[in-house]
């Protein structure tokens, strides 16, 4: 049976007296594609976020490779292969790319960083052409690249991107996605949250539906892609 990397359960997450997760569970296996959508407001963030150590829970788990890593600070998630892209993209904006994309692989001691980075310029042809330009003076799909490849350098065990699409033209939408496709195909595990329900549960082999705070459906990707309410409530159908 293929290994669970992650297991959320019964996570619920307050800012204040609002409780913005109210008990979600779900879990990544090995190899997946896993897709959180949901609209505006719904909670998919905050669940990442919690998820990273970087907002507490106020109850419920989370389990990476078996072992509960509730409390931990998302500097040493990170050094675990629990990496994320964030919404907004947070790219080190003073930086050049080659400079971001060391950032990403700081934690790493092995010999193979330039090698890696190779990889990415592969992934990402237009970062090699601006190796040397700050990120700050980059498009927003130019920084969502940058930020998925950083992530990408620190050799991820699973993936985890908020919102990659968000923002973007049609045509770096449709560039952003296909380098999710590829990074999934390279064996990458990846969670993906996106208000883009349709093309992120094209891509997904199975999905998890969130609305106001909890799971309410979840599925195979393609079983909720032509599921009527999922169509009704996110595809405008």
């Amino acid at each position: 049976m293929t290994p669970t990397l992650l297991k959320v359960s019964g996570l619920k997450v307050a800012y204040g007296g609002i409780q913005a997760v109210k008990g979600v569970s779900f879990e990544v296996r090995e190899g997946e594609l896993v897709s959180l959508i949901g609209a505006n407001g719904a909670g998919k963030t905050t669940t990442l976020k919690a998820i990273t150590g970087l907002q507490p829970p106020a109850a419920g788990d989370i389990e990476y490779l078996g072992q509960s890593i509730k409390g931990r600070g998302a500097w040493d998630l990170a050094r675990l292969g629990l990496v994320m892209v964030p919404e907004g993209r947070g790219t080190f904006t003073r930086m050049t790319i080659v400079e971001n994309l060391q950032m990403g692989a700081y934690t790493r001691k092995d010999g193979e960083v330039a090698a890696d980075m190779d990889k990415v310029f592969g992934l990402f042809p237009r970062l090699k052409e601006r190796a040397t330009q700050l990120a700050g003076t980059m498009s927003g799909g130019e920084q969502q690249m940058l930020a998925m490849g950083r992530a990408l350098m620190a050799r991820p065990k699973v993936l985890l991107l908020d919102e990659p699409s968000m923002g973007l033209s049609p045509i770096m939408v449709d560039k952003i996605f296909e380098v999710v496709a590829d990074i999934h195909k390279q064996g990458v595990t990846v969670l993906l949250v996106e208000q883009n329900a349709s093309r992120a549960l094209q891509l997904a082999n199975r999905g998890y539906v969130m609305e106001s705070g909890e799971v309410t459906m979840e599925g195979e990707g393609q079983a909720l892609l032509n599921d009527p309410r999922v169509r009704a409530a996110y595809l405008g159908e």
